[in-house]
Parts: structure tokens; sequence; C-alpha cells
């Protein structure tokens, strides 16, 4: 199988005029057309729309530090790499987005941790 994380990527890092001619030949070759959104969707049964609207990018929201706060702003720190100060702020304000744009696995993880430490967390 090949190296899924490469062509990844190699994709984000096509320029546009390299992304058109990759669009020209999925087209042209494999009768794979771009969707309305933009994603790449392949031709196929009309049930396999489905699970192409499947959520793939979580964002992890902290709604409340609970009673350990302190346990909370270290979990944050390790979570988001931020500074003593962000994290605390990030903290205190409450209903702020921990991480954005992560797997589903990787947002349950955090969620756990977070939870571990006594805070009340929302994946969306």
């Amino acid at each position: 199988m090949a190296d899924l994380k490469k062509l990844a990527e190699e994709i984000v890092g096509l320029t546009l005029l390299e992304a058109q001619e990759l669009k020209t030949i999925l087209k042209d070759e494999y009768g794979i057309e771009p969707a309305a959104g933009g994603a790449v969707m392949m031709a196929g049964p009309a049930d396999a729309g489905a699970d192409a609207e499947e959520q793939t990018e979580f964002t992890v929201i902290l709604k409340s530090a609970g009673a350990s706060k302190i346990g909370v702003i270290k979990e944050v720190r390790g979570i988001t790499g931020l500074g003593l100060k962000e994290a605390k702020d990030l903290v205190d304000a409450g209903g702020k987005a921990v991480k954005e744009g992560v797997s589903k696995e990787e947002a349950e993880a955090i969620k756990a941790k977070l939870e571990a430490a006594g805070a009340e967390v929302e994946v969306k």
C-alpha cells in the first residue's frame, strides 16, 4: 500500500495549476469528477454519497474546567502546546475550542484526557 501521509502532503503542496492538471487527469483517465463542494468523488453507486458526507474533522470544546482547574490547565497545555497564561485564559473563558480539525479518534482521546482531569468537554 502506498504511503498515504506522503501522498497527502504531496497533494496539499500542489500549485493551482498542478491541481487543475490533476483534476483533468482524474476526470479523463479515471472518470472521477469533483463534487460541488470541491471534494473528489468517484463515480459509483448512488448510496456511496452517504458515506462521503460523514464528518471527518471534529472540534473539541472545553465547556467548563470543573473542580480541578489546575489539572485541566496542565492537560490543555499538553494538548495545545500553549504557554501557561494562554492555557489559563482558554480554561477561564470556557466554551472555547481546545483543538480544531482533528480526527474522531484524536478528538475522543483529547476529550477523555480533559474529562479525566475534571473538565466538561464537548466534541462537535
